[in-house]
């Protein structure tokens, strides 16, 4: 299994357990973006550094409120007290927000905790980028708790 496939898959487990998590909390989710497209067209993404490539993966609504989901898990071996968001990952968030305004973006990331691309943007302005440039480090405490941000789980009667 190649990193990329290997990757996918840790990414397409974290999509399935995030739609689970906004479900329980009366919200009905939708798959979207690149995960949803034939493969044909995600090799064609892949060559390209066009924003599509960063289309948030769900859209869900609950009571006429409408948001989308970039979810972004890592692969066990990189857990630090650090989330590492790519600088293109963030500049298509920040254009993704700015057109579809005002549905909201959201990163959730592998322990459930949320960001969105402008306060990553804010809470990395002055810090030091990693040495490539590519990625942006974003302290954990930062993020906002899954229930804060999208309510808790409805009780489920016995």
């Amino acid at each position: 299994m190649t990193q990329w496939q290997e990757r996918k898959q840790v990414g397409e487990a974290h999509e399935v357990r995030v739609a689970a998590a906004l479900r329980a909390r009366g919200w009905t989710v939708q798959r979207c973006g690149q995960g949803t497209y034939a493969p044909p067209i995600q090799r064609a993404l892949a060559r390209t550094a066009s924003a599509l490539r960063y289309f948030p993966d769900l859209i869900a609504a609950r009571d006429g409120e409408l948001i989308t989901i970039d979810a972004k898990d890592r692969m066990p071996s990189t857990h630090t007290d650090r989330y590492a968001i790519s600088s293109a990952t963030l500049a298509a968030g920040l254009l993704f927000t700015a057109t579809h305004a005002p549905t909201p973006l959201y990163y959730v990331f592998g322990d459930l905790k949320v960001l969105t691309p402008s306060e990553v943007q804010h809470y990395t302005a002055h810090a030091r980028r990693h040495s490539s440039g590519a990625w942006l480090m974003v302290a954990t405490r930062q993020a906002h708790t899954f229930d804060d941000v999208f309510g808790t789980p409805a009780v489920q009667a016995a």
